[in-house]
């Protein structure tokens, strides 16, 4: 699986992997083409061997801001298992370090516990619940939060790819993109479904 930036040529296959992955909550085209264009995050995607997108996650990490957070990951059925999901999350969380964020928040769905699972072995822990908040499944949303700094001291390796880090670059579920969390409101992400890693 290779990694690099996603553009906005890759929206359709983002979208057909979106609705497959959050079949009662996916976004809609237009927010997911506001996320791609954002200044203030970063949306990566992974190619298969044949070319094919099989995944992609993006982080809203405004430069400079402590806070960022994880807005979604999803992986095709046929890429779980194979620690995908993992290299995608970590990339994610180069690109917040490179904007100088020091600590990553997320949501995900309390009965997905494959992807709880991924985000606690690298260093998540839960901080609270948001009792029914994926809807129109009233499922709750455990809320999970990373300290960045010791996760970078860990000496996780940035994972591979074709894409420059942010640092060298100067440069629903999920139901409203783009809200800045404060350590008491984490913002809207769901590491989907198909994070399994």
């Amino acid at each position: 699986m290779r990694l690099r930036t996603a553009e906005q040529a890759d929206l359709p296959a983002i979208m057909a992997l979106e609705n497959a992955s959050f079949p009662t909550d996916a976004w809609s085209e237009q927010m997911m083409r506001d996320e791609l264009d954002s200044p203030h995050g970063r949306y990566l995607v992974a190619d298969a061997d044949d070319g094919s997108l099989v995944g992609y996650g993006g982080v809203r990490a405004p430069q400079g801001a402590r806070d960022a957070d994880i807005q979604t990951i999803a992986l095709a059925e046929s890429a779980r298992g194979r620690g995908q999901g993992r290299m995608l999350l970590r990339a994610l969380l180069h690109e917040a370090a490179g904007r100088l964020a020091r600590e990553v928040f997320l949501e995900v769905r309390a009965d997905n516990p494959v992807a709880q699972a991924l985000y606690a072995s690298e260093g998540f822990t839960e901080i609270g619940r948001r009792p029914r908040y994926y809807q129109p499944d009233g499922v709750d949303a455990v809320v999970m939060k990373l300290n960045l700094r010791a996760w970078l001291a860990a000496g996780t390796v940035h994972p591979g790819s074709d894409m420059s880090p942010a640092s060298e670059n100067s440069a629903p579920k999920h139901p409203t993109p783009g809200a800045s969390p404060t350590p008491d409101t984490p913002g809207p992400a769901e590491p989907a479904e198909g994070s399994t890693g």
